[in-house]
């Protein structure tokens, strides 16, 4: 699956991807397989996740802000010092994800 960010720089969406400060601002990822994927200070706010799996991924320091992440596994994921606030979280799947010093 190819997406195009909004710094117009194409990006392959697939299991263990290095995303790391893609600026992925209101993409459509809905469904995506992101297993383990490198996210790390990505801009993914008012992105849509929903149903994704981002299954022990690398969110550290994202900006997720206003994202749409119901029902997405983010077990065991690392979303520490990420940007949460006004994401839907609604039936996300948070087992074991690290979410120390997270924004909510």
């Amino acid at each position: 699956m190819k997406v195009t960010g909004t710094d117009g720089k194409e990006y392959t969406i697939e299991p263990r991807a290095d995303l790391s400060r893609a600026n992925l601002r209101g993409a459509s990822l809905r469904g995506a397989n992101l297993l383990g994927a490198n996210l790390s200070e990505a801009d993914l706010s008012k992105a849509d996740l929903r149903n994704a799996n981002l299954y022990r991924a690398d969110l550290s320091r994202a900006n997720l802000r206003g994202a749409s992440l119901s029902k997405v596994n983010l077990s065991r994921a690392n979303l520490g010092e990420a940007n949460l606030s006004e994401a839907d979280l609604r039936g996300a799947y948070l087992s074991k994800a690290n979410l120390s010093k997270a924004y909510l």
